[in-house]
């Protein structure tokens, strides 16, 4: 990304001092942002213009944020999604990240943590796709479309089960750890996920295949190491 461009995000939070603090903030760390204070002006932002991030806080006055990140990820825009949820809020977090959100915050947070939240998710949806196009067996996934496809037809993958899959499918047969891939993919460490992150992915994509009847390639996880795809 260079230098002068700015990535545009828009940010769906209602609370205007929130909003406002995190938009003057933002600008200074170099971000362009549009604001919205409701799920509708939300996606009426996303319409109006090219999107590189979404800040989506989950509890909105016109509903719950989660019905827009799950109408966004219905419509097939792979845009990355930072959610905002409060501390108690668990159980939003975890469906934010089952709807596809690729990162969150818990509230209070800090202004520098959102901005290097945003620029994980940017670096990664962005720098992490290895290649434009991988072909291994029946499976072929083309990280420009953000698509995967086996004999044609279209596997339903959430944003990061796709960047998972195309990351192991670059390195065949390389082991990752969890860690790495936390890194590599997610874009943080295990210090802002948990490996057992990783193995839900994992065990998400397995599902997927195998209704795909997908026997080539597979996801091998090799005990007390982590996980390899075998062509």
């Amino acid at each position: 990304m260079g230098p002068l461009v700015r990535p545009v995000v828009v940010l769906v939070e209602d609370e205007r001092d929130l909003a406002v603090m995190a938009e003057e903030f933002l600008r200074r760390e170099g971000f362009d942002v549009v604001l919205a204070g409701d799920g509708r002006t939300g996606m009426q932002r996303l319409d109006d213009r090219a999107v590189d991030a979404v800040v989506l806080d989950l509890g909105l006055p016109d509903g719950n944020g989660l019905d827009l990140l799950r109408s966004l990820r219905r419509s097939g825009r792979a845009v990355p999604v930072v959610v905002l949820t409060g501390r108690g809020r668990e159980s939003d977090r975890v469906l934010g990240l089952e709807l596809g959100a690729d990162d969150y915050v818990v509230k209070p947070f800090s202004l520098p943590e959102l901005a290097a939240r945003l620029r994980a998710v940017l670096r990664r949806s962005s720098d992490a796709r290895p290649t434009a196009s991988v072909e291994v067996g029946d499976l072929v996934i083309d990280t420009a479309a953000h698509e995967a496809t086996v004999k044609g037809e279209l596997l339903p993958l959430r944003p990061l089960e796709h960047d998972l899959l195309a990351f192991l499918a670059a390195s065949p047969r390389q082991v990752f750890s969890p860690e790495q891939l936390l890194e590599r993919v997610w874009g943080g460490g295990a210090d802002r996920q948990s490996a057992s992150t990783v193995a839900e992915h994992v065990y998400r994509l397995r599902q997927k295949l195998q209704r795909a009847e997908v026997t080539t390639p597979r996801i091998v996880t090799v005990r007390g190491v982590g996980y390899r795809l075998d062509p």
